[in-house]
């Protein structure tokens, strides 16, 4: 794994917050690295910093200081347009609540992003089509969201987040919204796409249950990226 390049690391990572008269240090010099093909989890209880460290992976928030590096560029000393950019084309992500849009359909939801990126209509419909019969939810493309149930929506944000075929999938608690048994469905098949499509993953979760599915595992720690030792994949 060494010999391989990572897609992406996080170098000396530092991210605190203001309450009041206090500094709050979420994170204190984290590191990590994600290679190709793998699915890594970030474990822990919320407030850990595990949301902190995948906005920051994510371009999505910008640390006090550090660096994050997509295929071997460091990303933060980028302007905001070429950070949008590299977003766009490399990164998708999966949060706890879907956020679909509710007036669209499933397979609508699905072809707005990639149309946004510049994808004809025809074969932005083929590309949801297709993600949307892998996730079990050929029946389903036509309903909206209000139609669906909490699982159903949240493997059509999974989905949308892989539409595009990016590089990179961060997810942030994917199904921390669930009751355990939909959970465990839904993750497996977020690991299956993932796997199909060869797209790296980090994934922050408090679901221990769902490390079975990871290639290696890490909890935040004060403020640093620990690696933890976990059972076997099942």
């Amino acid at each position: 794994m060494q010999s391989v390049r990572p897609i992406l690391s996080v170098r000396n990572l530092h991210r605190s917050y203001q309450s009041g008269p206090k500094t709050l240090t979420v994170l204190a010099g984290a590191d990590i690295d994600i290679f190709p093909g793998e699915m890594v989890g970030l474990i822990g209880p919320s407030g850990s910093g595990k949301s902190t460290l995948l906005h920051a992976a994510g371009l999505l928030e910008k640390p006090n200081a550090g660096e994050v590096y997509i295929n071997g560029r460091e990303c933060l000393k980028l302007s905001d347009d070429k950070r949008t950019a590299i977003r766009r084309e490399t990164i998708g992500v999966v949060y706890q609540f879907h956020h679909l849009q509710k007036e669209f359909t499933a397979e609508e939801n699905v072809v707005i992003p990639q149309m946004i990126s510049g994808k004809s209509e025809k074969q932005s419909l083929i590309e949801a089509q297709r993600l949307l019969t892998v996730m079990g939810l050929e029946p389903r493309m036509h309903h909206k969201p209000s139609e669906m149930s909490g699982g159903e929506q949240q493997r059509v944000a999974i989905a949308r987040a892989l539409a595009n075929k990016p590089q990179i999938l961060l997810a942030d608690e994917p199904t921390g919204n669930l009751d355990p048994a939909t959970s465990s469905s839904v993750f497996k098949s977020l690991f299956d796409l993932t796997r199909m499509e060869g797209v790296s993953a980090l994934v922050a979760t408090h679901n221990m249950d769902l490390t079975q599915y990871m290639d290696r595992v890490f909890t935040v720690r004060d403020g640093l990226v620990v690696p933890l030792k976990v059972p076997p994949r099942v």
